[in-house]
């Protein structure tokens, strides 16, 4: 049977036969503005291009480790999978659901941020940050937990939130205590990351700005005692600070990273070198299908390369926004600025880093770095701000189409 929308509601029937013998014959959808549409198709071109960049960038490491040179690119296909599967069901479920399992998701990704840290855990690369053998990073689920949670108790707590006993301290608490558990892992970017998440949904929430400067100052002070007694931070922030001649001497693994990050860059020129004629994923730049992807990105496609990057992620922020400009409730609006804003700050850090204006995060570029957890989680986030941007509409089988004036109902 084919179907048709049609305008009418059923309260528009004069009579419960009408009515009834209308609603016989429909069903609901969720229509998917123009914004939407553009945002699924940007999403596509994303992680299309990731997947090609990602085998280039990873198939000698893959040989190397004595893998097949599509290991990682097999590996993230599933993780694409999944996240085209949850993309496609979270699109079509009312994303205020949510308000109703945010705490349910916050306690889930307490408790797995306590579980990652706990004596024992598998340390990856100095850091205890996942699960299951690097399958579930806790942290990831952390960052969509409080872009639920946050707007959630916005909402419910209104003109309160601008008090701090009972507006902000629940925040603090919440929030800091996973700033904390990120701290001991330790992955300083990701306590940064849910700070900033928690102030910029605060801001647009309508909290004072006197208290994010009180917030603040205590979250930079803290973080900053505790930075200083990290040795790849200060490493890292050394590196930065001492610019050429850090790089030049390469005396750390850190700035000799960010050194190669700079010659890929560099060497791509305008057009880039082409695809998988590069050389820094030939041992010279660690991590080149992860942290440092756009480096790959530069060196192969060039100037080009990276600008498209830009945009395509600008765009991404220009229809996200949008879609929260409309969206239908006040919660969904906080929510949609949330997920925009998480993809896209990510983005454009990464990419600052790899062209050395900011010193090295630890940030992955969305869609395109190695990381099933981070991948899946971002598709399916992308699936609720289609929701978000999408309307409910009834649709009325054919002799239903318009009932005050078919022959099969007079």
């Amino acid at each position: 049977m084919s179907f048709a929308a049609s305008s009418v509601s059923p309260e528009a029937v004069p009579s419960a036969a009408l009515r009834a013998a209308t609603l016989a014959g429909t069903r609901e959808r969720w229509r998917m503005s123009i914004e939407a549409r553009a945002l699924v198709m940007v999403t596509a071109i994303l992680v299309t291009f990731g997947l090609a960049v990602l085998f280039s960038a990873s198939a000698i490491v893959a040989v190397d480790a004595g893998s097949p040179g599509h290991h990682f690119v097999v590996r993230q296909g599933l993780g694409v999978i999944a996240g085209a599967l949850g993309f496609a069901v979270l699109a079509k479920l009312d994303a205020e659901m949510w308000k109703k399992w945010a705490w349910p998701v916050m306690i889930v990704s307490l408790i797995l941020m306590i579980v990652v840290v706990l004596p024992g855990t598998e340390a990856i690369y100095g850091s205890r940050r996942a699960l299951f053998g690097g399958s579930i990073q806790p942290s990831e689920l952390a960052k969509f937990a409080i872009l639920v949670w946050t707007p959630m108790l916005l909402v419910k707590k209104g003109a309160r939130v601008k008090e701090v006993r009972k507006g902000l301290m629940p925040f603090a608490v919440v929030i800091g205590s996973l700033c904390v558990l990120a701290i001991l892992e330790p992955d300083y970017s990701v306590a940064m990351m849910f700070c900033l998440l928690m102030a910029v949904l605060l801001f647009v929430g309508g909290a004072k700005i006197s208290h994010f400067v009180l917030f603040g100052t205590l979250g930079l002070l803290l973080m900053g005692v505790k930075m200083a007694d990290s040795n790849y931070v200060r490493e890292r922030l050394r590196s930065f600070s001492e610019g050429e001649q850090s790089l030049s001497n390469r005396a750390s693994p850190t700035a000799d990273q960010q050194h190669q990050s700079l010659v890929a860059v560099g060497s791509g020129g305008i057009m880039g070198v082409g695809f998988g004629q590069g050389n820094q994923q030939r041992g010279w730049l660690p991590l080149a299908y992860n942290d440092f992807i756009g480096s790959i990105v530069g060196e192969e496609f060039g100037f080009l390369g990276l600008a498209g990057l830009t945009v395509l992620f600008a765009l991404y922020g220009w229809l996200g926004f949008r879609i929260a400009r409309e969206a239908r409730s006040p919660f969904l609006t906080l929510v949609a600025v949330g997920l925009t804003f998480t993809t896209v700050f990510t983005a454009f850090i990464h990419l600052a880093v790899v062209i050395g204006l900011l010193p090295n995060t630890g940030l992955t570029l969305p869609f395109v770095s190695y990381g099933r957890s981070n991948l899946v989680l971002t598709l399916a986030m992308t699936g609720i701000l289609v929701n978000i941007g999408s309307s409910r509409e009834r649709v009325y089988g054919v002799s239903a189409t318009d009932p005050l004036v078919s022959p099969s109902l007079s």
